[in-house]
């Protein structure tokens, strides 16, 4: 067992052994701060207080770990962590002591991930979460039924998932099978990817009229990472099934748009997916405004500029400079045609403008 440090926090865990993303004994994985990060950060710019959190996914338990230190006072009523392996309450224990915390507000369990969702009880009623927090090994469908009848209405629903291959057009039989949809492997392949996979989440709730609304879906590294709020009734469901749509790419022309239908001359299509908003503006807007973590900042910059553009699909310069036979700088274009950055490709940016429109103010 290795001592691990990760922001404010101590840890006893092994560390993986070769690939990071293969699954361990231990579940500690490095590559995973930013995610740990960036979710402390997002539940200290809500106005939420007093939730009950749970972690039925815990691995080493650092993230749960972390949330009782860095999480604002008054945000934990309750926090319910979790994990299968046969250690895990020991363990989660020793790590509590480890950094002195107190144990008064943490349930600790060990058992499968769905039945802990579906048989918590409190006084003879049904528990019922203000986060749930879903951070498995590859897909996370298996517990999205569960985690979906759980969560509270205006609760947060986390979700990662990091089998970006299946939802990337690698393998599009498995997209189809477990995301409902149809992949595009181009360029564009990791936010029609994260589309589709918030389409199939939302599909979840909207059958019990729970409206599952993104406030920050991004792609960063191995993983897709999503955060929903939860709002109840069967209009808001209808809105947000008006914007379950294909998305329609052009590898000629490089137009791309959104349609209800999957067949155009001269198109592929991905889908169906979600067409509308990625990243709640004032959400992202205040977590750059008060963030503690550094090395997360030229990020979640970038996320508050693509908000300010709310389309489906960017552009490329590398792709673009093919098509021009010319070798523009992203600088010069953002500046031109009125684009933002893309956290999805570093050469990347988005427009509402058509590509027959930038071809030609470059030209």
């Amino acid at each position: 067992m290795n001592l691990i440090t990760e922001q404010t926090t101590k840890i006893k865990a092994t560390l993986p052994k070769g690939d990071p993303n293969k699954k361990q004994e231990v579940f500690y994985n490095p590559l995973m701060k930013s995610n740990r990060n960036i979710s402390i950060l997002l539940i200290n710019s809500i106005k939420n207080k007093k939730m009950n959190f749970v972690f039925p996914l815990a691995g080493s338990g650092v993230r749960a770990l972390r949330f009782l230190k860095e999480l604002k006072q008054g945000k934990i009523s309750t926090l319910h962590v979790n994990d299968l392996k046969e250690n895990f309450p020991t363990t989660f224990k020793e790590n509590l002591k480890l950094n002195n915390l107190n144990t008064n507000k943490v349930l600790i369990h060990n058992q499968d991930a769905e039945l802990l969702l579906l048989t918590q009880h409190q006084g003879g009623f049904g528990v019922y979460f203000d986060y749930i927090d879903l951070d498995p090994f590859g897909t996370p469908n298996p517990f999205l039924a569960s985690a979906v009848n759980k969560i509270k209405r205006n609760g947060i629903l986390a979700i990662t998932a990091t089998d970006t291959a299946a939802l990337t057009g690698t393998y599009p039989k498995v997209t189809k099978r477990k995301y409902w949809a149809t992949s595009l492997k181009n360029y564009i392949m990791h936010e029609t990817g994260l589309r589709i996979l918030i389409r199939k989440v939302q599909l979840q709730g909207i059958q019990f009229d729970k409206a599952l609304i993104p406030i920050l879906a991004y792609h960063k590294d191995h993983y897709f990472r999503l955060y929903f709020l939860s709002e109840k009734g069967k209009e808001k469901c209808d809105q947000l099934l008006k914007q379950h749509q294909y998305f329609l790419f052009n590898p000629k022309t490089l137009e791309f748009k959104t349609s209800n239908y999957n067949q155009e001359s001269g198109f592929q299509f991905a889908g169906p997916l979600w067409t509308g908003k990625l990243i709640n503006k004032p959400l992202i807007t205040k977590m750059v405004k008060n963030n503690p973590f550094p090395e997360e900042q030229k990020f979640l910059e970038t996320l508050k500029e693509e908000s300010k553009i709310d389309i489906t699909g960017f552009y490329d310069l590398h792709v673009l400079s093919k098509k021009l036979k010319q070798d523009p700088k992203k600088r010069d274009i953002l500046k031109k045609i009125k684009a933002s950055p893309t956290h999805f490709s570093p050469t990347g940016f988005k427009t509402k403008k058509s590509i027959k429109e930038i071809i030609k103010i470059l030209k």
